[in-house]
């Protein structure tokens, strides 16, 4: 019988379950948790997702990027697939692959152009990929459209002249 889409969907409760003891530090026991219940649930899109979350949170890089592609693949909500993106890139740069996390930030941007993080990490990408004037007009421009500060709306229009002047 299929499952009515008013209905919470049966591996959303193990999950939240799982995800709200991640605060209590047994990630490792956690992760294997995860697995047991993508293997319940394959092709869940929130479930790789928190595999994918919760191997980057031990610092292994290598392994989780399969699960956020394969999250983003599947189709997140738009704040998971922002944050998602934005892990993806971030392990793409931790293993060097400086091209593939541009295009990952660059795809962000594209999705979601009202979220200024997506420039901000894609300026300190440009830093690292050695294009640094480039890095510096990206996060001035973040800067200048996003802050609300009054000292730097009040200098707003000088810093962009300085801004255009980069080279």
């Amino acid at each position: 019988m299929a499952e009515d889409a008013s209905e919470t969907p049966a591996w959303r409760q193990p999950l939240d379950t799982i995800v709200s003891a991640r605060h209590g530090g047994q990630t490792s026991a956690l992760l294997t948790q995860l697995k047991q219940l993508d293997t319940t649930y394959p092709n869940v899109a929130e479930i790789s997702f928190q595999i994918a979350w919760t191997l980057d949170s031990m610092g292994r890089d290598e392994q989780a990027l399969p699960h956020f592609e394969r999250a983003i693949a599947l189709g997140l909500s738009p704040n998971e697939q922002s944050n998602a993106l934005i892990a993806l890139a971030i392990c793409q740069r931790n293993l060097g692959q400086t091209a593939a996390a541009a295009a990952t930030l660059e795809s962000g941007q594209a999705q979601f152009p009202d979220q200024a993080e997506f420039d901000a990490y894609l300026a300190l990408l440009r830093h690292d990929q050695g294009r640094h004037t480039e890095a510096l007009q990206l996060a001035l421009t973040t800067l200048l459209d996003t802050s609300e500060d009054l000292g730097i709306t009040a200098h707003q229009r000088n810093l962009r002249h300085f801004l255009n002047q980069l080279t």
